[in-house]
């Protein structure tokens, strides 16, 4: 055997050792199990059949009606996690704040009222029984009041339920102050991302839970989600009744402040699931994978990890979340701030609703608010304010954090060189770095 074949064996064992200690390393994590190590706790909890009976009206859907009770399929998991979309299933009025900001620092953000209605009540619960094929499942009115120059723009999203038969997903319609015209323009593609923005329209309108396979992968705990940074010590809320209400960055909850199921160290239990796109309800789908990592109780996303076909990490969205419905218990969790990070890319982008309230709109203002013809009026029914927005490059949300050494079998995260580059640097930093080399603070 020549020199070269046994320094090449050499080399290929050692990164097979290496390989293997990392497994073995990353198994000895206490905070997340595969299913096979699951406490007896949760593997009470936990119905490992794949193959269901199934709805006798809603074949795509299982038997056992929702929200369904313990112990539970990775199915019905996936389905109670489809209650929390990025937009409430609830009627309501909100300011979404948003923004993204690449590698080099450039930086840009939005900020609009938006009123959502939906149609056939509140819940997922009312969407998987009530809204038929065809038909319209919501109505969401975005006026723009920020920057200067999109002020009294507007768009009118109109979500339809779908089936095999029935593909169109959305209706969608635009509003010039300039032009003075309503226009009507195809919905993006469900799989691409919004121009300049790292998430996708299905980030925001959310997936259907029978388009996908479930799998539990495990459990685990997170202790952190989005990661505000260093520069930016207190965030000014808009808590309504209360005003505006200056909060410590470090006082971020996970599940806000008042959630019942912390452990004692403060993290939170979290179900991992795996869902794959089913072709026949997905055909051409860029998106290969999705894990999520779901609060144990709600079931409510903390965490979602997007692969493409090659199995290869594209987009890792992390949450806040907040209690904003007290009306419905569990299922009035909404997201606070949405975090997405597009890998490819390096592009980071953020959506934080401040404030946000639920809104039982009459008929005659559903009638006359969710219509393109109303936007020709240029009028916004309530101008919420907001003082959310981010000053600065180096106040921006940080990258999420990798996970790495967690469910390593399914998992690759691995990066470009360049990405990693900044990853470090911005952890080391504390705050997003946009030239290498440079960590020190303000």
């Amino acid at each position: 055997m020549s020199s070269e074949s046994v320094e090449t064996t050499v080399k290929g064992s050692i990164a097979l050792i290496v390989c293997m200690l990392s497994i073995a390393a990353a198994y000895a994590n206490p905070t997340w199990r595969i299913v096979e190590h699951m406490s007896a706790q949760d593997k009470a909890h936990f119905d490992p059949a794949t193959s269901t009976p199934r709805h006798p009206n809603f074949p795509e859907m299982p038997a056992e009606l929702y929200p369904f009770e313990p112990p539970y399929t990775a199915e019905e998991m996936g389905y109670r996690s489809a209650e929390f979309p990025h937009i409430s299933r609830w009627s309501a009025t909100a300011l979404d704040v948003f923004g993204s900001i690449t590698s080099s620092g450039y930086m840009n953000q939005g900020q609009a009222v938006f009123y959502v209605s939906q149609e056939y009540g509140f819940g997922l619960e009312s969407y998987l029984y009530k809204a038929p094929a065809g038909k319209v499942q919501s109505r969401w009115a975005m006026y723009d009041t920020f920057p200067p120059e999109n002020e009294g723009s507007q768009s009118l999203w109109i979500p339809y339920r779908t089936d095999h038969e029935f593909r169109t997903k959305m209706d969608f319609f635009v509003y010039s102050p300039q032009l003075r015209r309503v226009r009507r323009l195809p919905a993006p593609r469900r799989d691409q991302r919004f121009p300049d923005n790292a998430q996708t329209f299905d980030d925001v309108v959310g997936r259907d839970p029978w388009e996908f396979q479930w799998s539990l992968l495990g459990t685990d705990v997170l202790y952190e989600t989005v990661r505000l940074p260093n520069t930016r010590p207190t965030i000014m809320l808009n808590r309504g009744e209360r005003g505006f209400v200056e909060r410590s960055s470090s006082s971020f909850k996970t599940m806000g402040d008042n959630f019942p199921h912390y452990l004692p160290d403060g993290g939170v239990a979290c179900w991992v699931l795996k869902a794959t796109p089913r072709d026949d309800w997905l055909p051409g789908y860029l998106e290969g994978a999705l894990v999520l990592w779901l609060e144990k109780t709600t079931f409510f996303p903390l965490r979602q990890e997007k692969y493409d076909r090659d199995g290869k990490l594209m987009t890792i969205e992390v949450r806040l979340a907040e209690h904003v419905n007290a009306k419905h218990g569990t299922f009035g969790y909404a997201p606070l701030i949405n975090v997405y990070w597009n890998i490819p890319n390096d592009l980071i982008s953020y959506s934080f609703h401040d404030p946000h309230y639920p809104h039982d709109w009459t008929e005659e203002e559903k009638n006359m608010l969710f219509t393109a013809e109303f936007m020709r009026r240029d009028w916004l029914l309530e101008p919420l304010k907001s003082e959310v927005r981010i000053l600065k490059p180096e106040q921006f949300y940080m990258r999420p954090k990798l996970h790495a050494d967690k469910f390593p079998e399914t998992r690759d995260t691995s990066l470009p060189a360049d990405t990693e580059a900044h990853l470090k640097a911005q952890n080391q930093a504390g705050r997003l770095v946009f030239e290498i080399g440079d960590t020190s603070g303000d």
